[in-house]
């Protein structure tokens, strides 16, 4: 991190200082590479420009915040104009998105982690904090989404950093269940419930937000309770055992 003063171990080996670190995981928006389902049901044009559009307000709102330290995880080559040059990249490597997200967990540096995706038009800098402080008393944070899956997750990664995402059924409308699973003992909390996009549907339910770099009141969709997602308040609870299936 620039202007940081490197810290010592204990045999005078240089440790990077304890930080919150954002892990935001992309892909270079071009055709046939993201939104495949929004683009066969809007258009390849209409996709391409929501991928663009959507990742570029994201970084605009969340990258350079001083709070954190971002890092963009990128799927294919790292290389792009696309990219703002300020920003660390990564690549995620192969394997599916669980191992490519225990990839990331496993090797940062000490400190909290919290990994987001760009399809979420309605996240704003407030959610982001909220997961973090959220990982000051849990040992991991998620944000669920519409669909059954997650837009965020964060872990505490002390002591000990947990397979989180072991038999998780990616794309399904029971991958946050999956994941809670890998979670049994551990204190976890939950943020605001958020709409990703995937499709003509939720592009729909999402569209005030889309592209936009500040975002207008009301932009988030409404949580399954009911109330808005204007300020996210964590609700923690700890994991018990397997639930019958």
């Amino acid at each position: 991190m620039l202007g940081a003063t490197k810290v010592k171990g204990r045999r005078g080996s240089p440790r990077r200082p304890f930080c919150f670190r954002l892990v935001i995981f992309a892909k270079a928006p071009v055709g046939g590479s993201v939104k495949t389902r929004l683009a066969r049901e809007m258009g390849l044009a209409h996709a391409l420009r929501f991928a663009r559009h959507t990742a570029a307000a994201l970084l605009a709102r969340v990258a350079l915040d001083p709070r954190w330290e971002t890092t963009l995880a990128l799927g294919g080559t790292v290389a792009g104009r696309f990219w703002p040059a300020r920003i660390a990249r990564r690549a995620q490597g192969y394997g599916s998105l669980g191992q490519r997200m225990q990839r990331v967990m496993d090797a940062l540096p000490r400190g909290p982690v919290v990994i987001i995706g760009t399809d979420v038009p309605a996240l704003k800098p407030a959610h982001i904090a909220a997961g973090f402080r959220a990982l000051g008393r849990c040992d991991a944070v998620f944000g669920p989404a519409h669909d059954g899956g997650y837009w965020l997750v964060g872990l505490r990664r002390r002591p000990h950093i947990p397979r989180a995402f072991v038999n998780v059924r990616w794309s399904s409308a029971t991958a946050l269940a999956d994941t809670l699973e890998n979670f049994t003992g551990l204190s976890v909390a939950l943020l605001a419930t958020l709409g990703d996009v995937d499709d003509a549907q939720s592009f729909a339910a999402n569209g005030r937000a889309f592209g936009r770099r500040v975002l207008p009141a009301g932009a988030c969709a409404p949580s399954r309770g009911g109330a808005g997602a204007a300020e996210p308040t964590p609700h923690a609870q700890r994991m018990k055992g397997p639930r019958s299936k």
